[in-house]
């Protein structure tokens, strides 16, 4: 296909500014999967990276310590104030014994029953968004996007770090500017979101509730080795940078189950099905496509393609999640697919799985359970989805859909 080159050496190379590639990522990636283990990607402006395609491949390279990350890719912004860059430090960047230290001490805070605990209170946040859509309705379409999946995620983030009502509208922009991404507004937003995290840790250590900031308080109170002040405000930092998932993946699976009517019947027929279902989108839309490169650390080989020491590597998650090696079927969503068998690595895999994974889980349950089961005349409006083009996120810019 178009932006996929197949050489003489057996391997593929993946044109990333490719229009073809980036309105179907999957076929690009499943093509040059079937064709070799690993495909060159090029990215204008940057030197080629490796791409591990098949699903054992990308799940080993993953978990693979010859394969390390960068460091302080935050940190390292000079366009960020230096006072505040020590506290840009992000855990998915860190490795060795200082991840595995830091991972310890927070995960308590993050397992799938403390998600489970606070659903009531992402319920609540749902509820209220889809009471206000139809407030948002121009010409009887509505985008979901910009007023649904959009503000879910720090709507929930506000509930459970217990930001005080007055201080809210403040991180919504936040949200805006985080998810956005690279820019100045984001270097401008940097020094308003660390001093706002940092009354949150001194609020909750003076007043401690049932939120994320107290657990993560209790547990620099109660363990000998204990977080730092400045990891303290860094992870709730990166509560804010991380919790931004739900929102593509919400979007993601409204688009696709409204496009798969059989599967929203399905859905809508057995709300039991939604755990599974979730899981399933997110191995099939799940929004990123390329996991966070790694470097190799030596030579390596993998599926007979050497690697050479500081070679940057990444794991296809868009080939590896639709490979017919680890799913059955894999070109077909299925909401009924069982949860037994192979896992996605939409959330990762190894030690930088997904620390937020179970709560990313239970919003997005939540979010499509409330909206399809409220809803049961939604349909896309207009000329439908509005896909960004992306080649690293597979994401939508807006959704109109009717009510």
């Amino acid at each position: 296909m178009n932006g996929v080159t197949a050489h003489a050496d057996g391997v593929c190379e993946i044109d990333l500014s490719s229009p073809d590639v980036i309105a179907d990522p999957f076929a690009a990636y499943g093509a040059a999967r079937e064709h070799a283990p690993l495909a060159r990607l090029a990215i204008p402006g940057m030197a080629p990276m490796w791409a591990v395609l098949r699903h054992g491949d990308a799940r080993a390279v993953l978990n693979d310590p010859r394969f390390e990350l960068t460091a302080d890719t935050f940190a390292m912004r000079p366009d960020v104030p230096e006072e505040y860059r020590p506290y840009m430090r992000n855990m998915g960047e860190m490795e060795g014994a200082e991840h595995l230290r830091l991972r310890r001490l927070v995960a308590p805070a993050f397992t799938p029953r403390r998600a489970t605990a606070f659903r009531p209170r992402i319920e609540a946040v749902v509820t209220g968004l889809l009471e206000r859509l139809p407030e948002h309705a121009e010409g009887g379409a509505v985008d979901l996007v910009e007023h649904f999946a959009g503000p879910l995620p720090i709507e929930v983030i506000c509930e459970l770090v217990d930001i005080p009502a007055a201080d809210r509208p403040r991180w919504r922009e936040y949200g805006g500017v985080v998810a956005a991404g690279a820019g100045t507004s984001f270097a401008e937003a940097v020094p308003a979101i660390i001093d706002s995290a940092k009354a949150a840790v001194a609020a909750r250590r003076a007043d401690p509730g049932d939120d994320l900031v107290s657990d993560l308080v209790r547990a620099q109170a109660e363990d000998g080795d204990r977080l730092s002040d400045t990891e303290m405000v860094s992870l709730v930092w990166n509560i804010v940078l991380a919790g931004q998932t739900p929102t593509n993946l919400v979007a993601n699976a409204v688009s696709e189950l409204l496009a798969h009517p059989d599967q929203l019947a399905a859905l809508r027929g057995d709300p039991g099905l939604m755990p599974g279902a979730v899981e399933e989108l997110m191995r099939w839309c799940g929004h990123q496509l390329l996991a966070m490169p790694r470097f190799a650390r030596e030579d390596v080989e993998i599926g007979g393609v050497a690697i050479s020491t500081g070679d940057p590597v990444t794991a296809a998650i868009a080939a590896a999640n639709r490979d017919p090696r680890a799913f059955a079927e894999p070109d077909t969503l299925d909401v009924t697919r069982p949860r037994d068998g192979v896992q996605h690595l939409g959330f990762g895999h190894g030690p930088h799985f997904c620390l937020g994974a179970s709560l990313a889980r239970v919003q997005t349950q939540a979010a499509l359970e409330a909206l399809l089961l409220s809803r049961p005349a939604l349909a896309s409006a207009g000329d439908g989805p509005d896909r960004a083009p992306d080649p690293g996120t597979w994401r939508l810019r807006s959704l109109p859909v009717v009510l």
